[in-house]
């Protein structure tokens, strides 16, 4: 009984090891979770929707997995996005997370009209290029992960109701994070 017991032990601790260096591989140490509210939108707007931004940042593969996630929206999610800006202002767009408006570059998901859940891959072909009067060009990756780092980049959620924005976070590393 207590070899079984010893064996349980250090499988558990084997597969826990290995779990914990896949994340770290995965994302190159950085990752970003921000909560989505009304307040963060420009102007602040009360509202019952909620969302959360999750996302894991590999440099060495210039890739950055998300998941977004939003529920209790007014009305139905028009579409989704990354702007560059601080937070105290609007920015322009550099990343389409989801439309259903026509307006994304080719291969841009649709959004679930409501509580839902999308995710996807952001690489170097995702960044567009309404920023580059601020310095963000399209295709730039890196300018994209080190405007996150700095906080200068926020996402919001669009719907029908709130066609400018309904709920918004800043976006930032771990080591900076708003939440």
């Amino acid at each position: 009984m207590k070899r079984v017991s010893i064996k349980l032990a250090l499988a558990a601790a084997a597969v826990g090891a290995l779990g914990i260096g896949a994340v770290a591989m995965a994302s190159d140490g950085q990752e970003v979770r921000e909560t989505l509210t009304g307040y963060e939108e420009f102007p602040a707007l009360s509202t019952p929707g909620v969302g959360v931004f999750e996302a894991s940042v590999n440099q060495s593969t210039q890739e950055i997995f998300y998941r977004l996630r939003f529920s209790d929206l007014e009305s139905d999610v028009t579409q989704a996005h990354i702007h560059f800006e601080n937070e105290t202002n609007s920015g322009p767009i550099v990343v389409f997370l989801c439309s259903n408006l026509g307006n994304g570059p080719v291969g841009t998901q649709a959004c679930p009209a409501a509580n839902a859940s999308i995710q996807g891959t952001i690489t170097a072909v995702d960044v567009g290029d309404g920023a580059v009067a601020q310095g963000l060009a399209a295709g730039e990756f890196d300018e994209l992960v080190d405007a996150i780092r700095a906080g200068a980049t926020y996402v919001n959620v669009h719907s029908v109701d709130r066609p400018s924005g309904e709920v918004r976070a800043q976006l930032s590393d771990d080591e900076h994070s708003h939440e």
